[in-house]
């Protein structure tokens, strides 16, 4: 049996709100983006919002909108998605990294408190696999270092959690900003794209011009009316703003985003029953949070993931790995003085961990094939 690792979700039957865009003459970012701009700030409960073309793209603009400097230092996890780290570099800052917890893998709030100086410009807390970080905690720590002269920001990276909580509040309500991905395998997808979402109206004001050239307006602004408007350039920016063409995607995915979640935890579960008490290692789940079940991640020890990983390509099951430790790659190698053994839980886990497939869509017989296939090929190379 073949097993693919991802089956989007979007069918035929969507290519209908594409072809209303097209039947307009505006394509690029316009209504159906300001539209999602005002769904998403209902469902976060949030001010304001922004449709970017990717989160990496939309954190490079809440970046840029900072106006980082070459001593500005931003605090991230040792594991997540290099995006996290790479922005911070683009944007002209320095990135410092903390280790996470070794059960969650998450940010945790002590580690950005032994982090964290008169340098800490800001920090991006990673909800990874779909699990939310302790904000309110990291918050606090934040609002503890106001004697320094700037209080850092605090940027959620949202890319695995869209539909999560912690002690039933979502993203978006512990931070400054919260950035989301709808790249090709996201729970809510348009293929590529992203947004962000804000409480300070300074940073959305600053970062509606940064995502855009550092443009005081954008193209529906610059032509309304049926007229050409001036506009100016107040800060440098870059092109981050998402098209109405892939915008109208995202309607109908948030508004069942919800619906959609319990699929996706009955998934994750049936793994998680499947692999308890055997020699994989797996996330711990808190017991305060609903996650968005975004990836569902085991370690396997011995160092056999490689190994692993071809056993089960070989089996037809579509694997991946989330992700190696970021500060164990080469280019952050080659910039960081700290030991190799400064990360020691990034670092392992990054050595260990692979992605099984989880999507709504995948059905009992081929989760069974990929349980028995892990059992029959991964077991005797992490119990050896």
């Amino acid at each position: 049996m073949k097993v693919d690792f991802y089956r989007h979700p979007l069918s035929k039957s969507d290519a209908a709100a594409i072809a209303g865009v097209l039947d307009t003459p505006f394509l690029t970012t316009g209504k159906v983006c300001a539209s999602v701009e005002r769904q998403l700030e209902e469902y976060f409960g949030v001010p304001y919002a922004i449709m970017v073309n990717s989160w990496t793209n939309g954190a490079f603009a809440v970046l840029l909108a900072l106006d980082l400097q070459p001593d500005d230092e931003v605090i991230v996890p040792a594991m997540t998605f290099i995006a996290t780290a790479n922005v911070v570099v683009l944007a002209g800052g320095t990135p410092v990294f903390v280790d996470v917890d070794p059960g969650t893998l998450l940010m945790m709030p002590h580690a950005v408190e032994k982090a964290i100086s008169s340098r800490t410009r800001a920090i991006i807390p990673v909800h990874l696999y779909g699990q939310m970080c302790d904000m309110r905690g990291i918050q606090d720590v934040v609002h503890r270092a106001c004697s320094y002269a700037r209080r850092p920001i605090i940027i959620e990276d949202c890319a695995h959690c869209f539909e999560g909580t912690r002690e039933a509040y979502r993203p978006g309500r512990h931070s400054d900003v919260a950035i989301f991905s709808f790249y090709a395998t996201k729970n809510v997808t348009c293929g590529e794209g992203g947004a962000a979402i804000f409480n300070s109206e300074e940073l959305y004001q600053s970062t509606l011009e940064s995502r855009s050239h550092g443009m005081s307006a954008l193209a529906i602004d610059r032509f309304s009316n049926g007229r050409y408007n001036h506009w100016d350039m107040n800060r440098l920016g870059t092109k981050a703003n998402l098209p109405d063409l892939l915008a109208a995607l995202l309607p109908q995915q948030i508004a069942t985003i919800d619906d959609r979640l319990p699929e996706r935890k009955r998934l994750a579960d049936r793994y998680r029953a499947a692999f308890k008490g055997g020699p994989l290692r797996l996330v711990d789940q808190i017991d305060t949070t609903v996650s968005a079940e975004h990836l569902f991640a085991i370690g396997i020890g011995n160092d056999a993931r490689d190994v692993a990983i071809a056993r089960l390509n070989e089996a037809g099951v579509g694997v991946t790995v989330n992700y190696r430790s970021v500060p164990e790659l080469h280019f952050y190698r080659r910039q960081l003085e700290r030991s190799d053994n400064a990360w020691p839980v990034a670092k392992r886990w990054g050595n260990e961990t692979l992605s099984l497939p989880l999507f709504p869509g995948l059905c009992e017989a081929e989760q069974d094939y990929v349980i028995a296939t892990v059992k029959r090929a991964v077991y005797p190379l992490a119990a050896s």
